[in-house]
């Protein structure tokens, strides 16, 4: 476990693989989908997670499909097989003790799924959350950084993003956030990890709220 140093203004949270695990729900869909489409599931399932689904679909450059009518349709089957989803260890009460004005999640699902998949893990869906619909640009870009930190009235420079996926880390890094990793659902040789500091899940850390309001993360016994 490793963890920064510095304390920050806010705390920007991915949502699947960082703070909840929908990954057995997400990748039934899509291998479904991918089936379908004449595609090798197992090739291509382990692309789709960290970007948007439209983005998914559309850089596969499929003759014939449109990807925003296959995104949608792929959200509609993603928001009713939920029975699987969970938070990632420690994530509930970790969230719990946070100001509530300093943390928000950016998340590359729809809202309509992030609300469904976030109370199926029993999480709070913070009113200033940034989903698919609110970014014409998704990650890898910075601008849902941006705009959640611009919410929150922070500096996206003062944000500590949590993430699990290659395409949330290059957005917090674009958006000069630092980055925390959280590797609950990395698979072997999932190569992510770089060089910012990573911690497994939520147990064993913890938040201390400075003067100033700012929050500095720290171990605990």
């Amino acid at each position: 476990m490793t963890l920064p140093t510095r304390s920050y203004a806010a705390f920007l949270f991915d949502m699947d693989g960082t703070i909840l695990t929908s990954i057995a729900s997400a990748e039934r869909t899509w291998t479904k989908w991918a089936i379908a489409h004449g595609l090798d599931a197992a090739t291509f399932v382990p692309t789709i997670h960290g970007v948007q689904s439209v983005e998914t679909v559309r850089r596969l450059n499929l003759p014939g499909v449109d990807p925003v009518a296959e995104a949608a349709a792929i959200t509609a089957a993603e928001m009713v097989d939920v029975d699987d989803i969970d938070p990632i260890a420690g994530a509930a009460a970790f969230l719990a003790s946070l100001p509530p004005e300093r943390w928000t999640i950016v998340t590359s699902a729809p809202r309509a799924l992030a609300e469904v998949r976030l109370r199926a893990a029993g999480l709070p869906i913070p009113a200033t959350m940034i989903a698919a619909d609110d970014i014409p640009n998704g990650k890898p870009a910075p601008d849902c950084f941006l705009v959640a930190a611009e919410r929150l009235g922070v500096a996206a420079g003062d944000c500590l993003v949590f993430e699990d996926a290659a395409a949330g880390i290059a957005a917090g890094e674009a958006a000069g956030a630092d980055v925390l990793v959280i590797t609950a659902t990395h698979r072997p040789g999932h190569g992510v990890r770089g060089l910012h500091p990573h911690v497994p899940n939520y147990l064993g850390i913890s938040t201390t709220l400075g003067s100033d309001g700012t929050l500095t993360l720290v171990t605990t016994a």
